[in-house]
């Protein structure tokens, strides 16, 4: 079986080889990092617009090689006007099987409104958490990503990548 993702971001190809280990079905997988279009904006702001981009990936991927299934993984800011900063962030994970989408949420985290505040006026995530002096690793998405150093290690990109893949699973697991 060949299984291609959609990015080449090692954290979320780990994520990818780390939780396919537990499906027997998909263990021993071929798994085929390539660089593909999400067709949305750098930092997508709608929940609507992080799954466009995650389902973009996996279907701009499935056309780049002969696989059994691709991978797209997009995270992106959705509105929520109760919470301090409004924004939270969410990893959705879009599976293709060259007919059908078959879609997984991570849980949501908030963005410091300190963070917001230059993404909204147009820079990236990891350019406002270096703006703010979060971080000094200009590639921070490829790592522990900004809910590592929000939540303290508790949480990193790694992991909450893993849970929208694995509640994407959920409709292909056999």
């Amino acid at each position: 079986m060949k299984i291609v993702i959609a990015t080449l971001n090692k954290a979320k190809v780990e994520a990818l080889k780390e939780i396919l280990s537990g499906y027997p079905a998909l263990s021993d997988a071929e798994i085929i990092p390539v660089s593909a279009q999400s067709e949305v904006a750098e930092q997508p702001l709608s929940l609507e617009e992080t799954i466009k981009g995650a389902k973009n990936r996996a279907k701009n991927a499935f056309l780049l090689e002969s696989v059994d299934y691709s991978f797209g993984i997009e995270s992106g800011l959705i509105n929520i006007p109760d919470c301090r900063s409004a924004y939270m962030d969410i990893c959705v994970a879009s599976i293709f099987d060259g007919q059908q989408f078959f879609y997984g949420f991570s849980s949501a985290w908030e963005v410091p409104s300190s963070v917001m505040n230059f993404i909204l006026s147009g820079k990236s995530m990891s350019q406002a958490a270096l703006a703010v002096g979060l971080t000094d690793n200009p590639e921070i998405g490829s790592g522990e990503g900004l809910v590592g150093i929000v939540t303290k290690g508790r949480l990193d990109r790694k992991a909450y990548t893993k849970e929208a893949i694995r509640n994407a699973l959920i409709n292909i697991d056999k």
